[in-house]
C-alpha cells in the first residue's frame, strides 16, 4: 500500500507568556508551550492509524495540524506528497484539502443548531459549486439514519444520531482521508460500539483512511492497524493492536494498559498510576516519562530515546528488549 499521511520531525509550539508589560513589571521570561515535539509515522491508504495517551499528550494537536488547522513549528505534514503548510500553489492546495474531513468529539458543537441537516451536509459540496440533489437523504440511509431526518434540525437528535450526521457531512465531497478526533467518547458504552462497527463499514465501502484520536486504548485495540501511544506530546511507542496488547515495551504503555478496564478483572488490585503529567512548559530532561518510570535509571533523565524498531514495532525507550 501507499503512503497517504507522511508525518516527519513533526512539533508545535505555544506563546503562552503574560502580555509584555506584566512580564516587564515581574521580571518574568516568556512561557513557551511544547504540545508536540519531534513526531514521526505513517499512514498507509485504506488502513486507520489510532493516536492514544492521557489528556494533555498533543494528540488533537497532531490532528489540528493534519488537516491544516494548526501551522507545525518544525517538520511536515504530507497529504499524498504535498506539504500543506508549504505548497504554494493554491489550486493544488485547494485539491488536497477537499480530499480531507474531520469528525469533531462534540457532535453538537459541531453542527450549526440554525442550519437543518440538508444544508449541513451538503455544504462542503455546494461550497465547491457541486450537485447536492438528494445527497444528504443518500448519505443519511447510509449512516443508519432516515431520509427524512433532513429537513431537521440538529437538536431534534440524539448524540449517537447527531454523531452519525457528522460522519454523513464528511462523506459529503468524498475524502481519502478523516481525521476522527475522540469521535465517540462523548457517547454511551452501547452507541459507541455502534457509531464505531458505522465507521468500520464505510472505510471498507468507501476506500477511507482514518487518523483515529482517542485516550482509551480498548476502543481503538478494535478498530486500528497501527497504533501510536503518546506522552507528554513525544511518540513513545508504535505497534500493530495485536503487538502491542500483547507484548508492550514501554512502560508508559505498561502502565495504561494495567489502567485499562478488563471484562475479568472484577476485584483485581491494580497499583494506580504514579506521579502526574510533568509541566509542558517546563519539561523533564531526557525521557519525559523518567519521573514516573518504575525502571529508570541515570541515563533516562540525561538522553532522550530516539524510536528504533524491535520486534515489529518501534520504541523510545533505552532499556526496552525484545
Amino acid at each position: 500500500m501507499s503512503i497517504l499521511v507522511s508525518v516527519k520531525g513533526l512539533s508545535r509550539r505555544f506563546d503562552v507568556s503574560k502580555p509584555w508589560l506584566n512580564r516587564v513589571l515581574e521580571r518574568l521570561p516568556k512561557a513557551i508551550l511544547t504540545a508536540v515535539s519531534d513526531v514521526s509515522f505513517d499512514v498507509e491508504e485504506r488502513t486507520v492509524y489510532a493516536l492514544v495517551g492521557e489528556s494533555g499528550s498533543g494528540k488533537s494537536t497532531i490532528g489540528k495540524m493534519v488537516v491544516g488547522l494548526l501551522q507545525p513549528s518544525e517538520g511536515s505534514v504530507k497529504i499524498g506528497g504535498t506539504d500543506l503548510a508549504r505548497e504554494t500553489d493554491p489550486a493544488k492546495l485547494d485539491l488536497v484539502r477537499a480530499d480531507i474531513q474531520m469528525i469533531f468529539q462534540d457532535p453538537f458543537a459541531s453542527l450549526n443548531p440554525r442550519w437543518r441537516v440538508r444544508d449541513i451536509i451538503n455544504e462542503p459540496v455546494s461550497a465547491r459549486g457541486g450537485d447536492v440533489k438528494g445527497l444528504a437523504e443518500r448519505l443519511l440511509e447510509q449512516v443508519g439514519l432516515a431520509a427524512e431526518d433532513a429537513g431537521k434540525f440538529p437538536h431534534e437528535f440524539s448524540g449517537g444520531q447527531r454523531q452519525r450526521i457528522c460522519i454523513a457531512r464528511a462523506l459529503a465531497s468524498e475524502p481519502k482521508l478523516i481525521v476522527c478526533d475522540e469521535p465517540t467518547s462523548a457517547l454511551d458504552v452501547s452507541v459507541q460500539a455502534q457509531v464505531l462497527n458505522l465507521m468500520s463499514d464505510l472505510k471498507d465501502e468507501f476506500g477511507l483512511t482514518y487518523l483515529f484520536i482517542s485516550h482509551d486504548l480498548t476502543v481503538v485495540q478494535h478498530v486500528a492497524d497501527r497504533i501510536g501511544v503518546l506522552y507528554l506530546g513525544r511518540l513513545v511507542e508504535e505497534a500493530d493492536p495485536d503487538t502491542l496488547f500483547e507484548n508492550p515495551r514501554h512502560p508508559y504503555t505498561q502502565m495504561l494498559l494495567a489502567a485499562a478496564p478488563k471484562m475479568d478483572g472484577f476485584g483485581r488490585e491494580v497499583e494506580p498510576p504514579k506521579g502526574e503529567i510533568p509541566d509542558p512548559i517546563n519539561p523533564p530532561t531526557g525521557c519525559a516519562f523518567h519521573p514516573r518510570c518504575p525502571i529508570a535509571v541515570a541515563r533516562c533523565s540525561a538522553e532522550r530515546p530516539e524510536l528504533r524498531p524491535l520486534g515489529g514495532a518501534r520504541v523510545a525507550c533505552h532499556l526496552a528488549e525484545a
